[in-house]
């Protein structure tokens, strides 16, 4: 193990396909080896497919709850690499992002994440979102599609993700940012805009944006989950 190596932990749930694509993207990098990117895929459903999937990139395998600060909890707990990496099963890389990664931190940051920036062509609500969403994380909380990077001390100092099913990552940013800046890299992942398509852009934002001030009143994390599940469940049949 090197002090650049780099455990990368992936919580999916029942999203094979982007996931299949984001493995084989990881390990065509040329700055990964196997040795250097341990990847730890952790699977909400237990599903086989997925275990599967796992045995074909060399990537470790866990079945958790589907609850996903649960299950980012679990893989930071098997990570055996001193920088951690979080992404979402549908993240989509731009180019080889490492070196910047590796380079944020070694200028002395806390942690690094992505502009939030969608894949695809693009339009004019999607690129609207962007801008908007990229000035709120410049003091707010950037959220897990945007790729945290840390590195474990830091992660273990800063309290972890929160157990929770939503939100996971909100006292987690809160605590390392106590400890030192969070750099924004401007190129090297983009967001699956699929669920933005699906719901509406303007209605998907408005209600992130509500379910996120319900929970700064302090509406319990679990009780908004249910919540947004009804919500995405309601707009998939219409």
């Amino acid at each position: 193990m090197t002090e650049a190596a780099i455990s990368l932990i992936i919580p999916c749930y029942r999203d094979e396909a982007c996931l299949a694509a984001l493995l084989a993207s990881l390990r065509q990098l040329p700055s990964a080896t196997v040795a250097d990117l341990q990847i730890i895929v952790v699977d909400g459903a237990s599903n086989p497919a997925c275990r599967e999937l796992c045995q074909q990139y060399d990537a470790l395998w866990l079945a958790a709850a589907p609850c996903r600060g649960e299950q980012l909890r679990l893989g930071a707990a098997q990570a055996a690499n001193p920088l951690l990496w979080f992404l979402h099963a549908d993240a989509q890389l731009e180019g080889d992002p490492l070196p910047a990664l590796r380079a944020a931190l070694n200028s002395g940051a806390t942690g690094a994440y992505f502009a939030f920036r969608f894949a695809g062509p693009g339009c004019w609500q999607g690129r609207l979102i962007e801008r908007l969403t990229n000035w709120r994380t410049r003091c707010g909380i950037p959220y897990g599609d945007q790729g945290l990077f840390v590195r474990a001390a830091a992660y273990q100092q800063a309290g972890q993700h929160s157990p929770w099913p939503l939100f996971e990552e909100v006292e987690l940013i809160r605590g390392l940012r106590r400890q030192g800046a969070l750099v924004q890299l401007k190129q090297g992942l983009r967001v699956d805009p699929r669920r933005w398509q699906r719901d509406g852009w303007w209605w998907r934002s408005l209600r992130n944006r509500l379910f996120a001030l319900a929970h700064r009143l302090g509406v319990p994390a679990s009780v908004l989950a249910r919540r947004y599940a009804s919500a995405a469940s309601g707009r998939k049949h219409k």
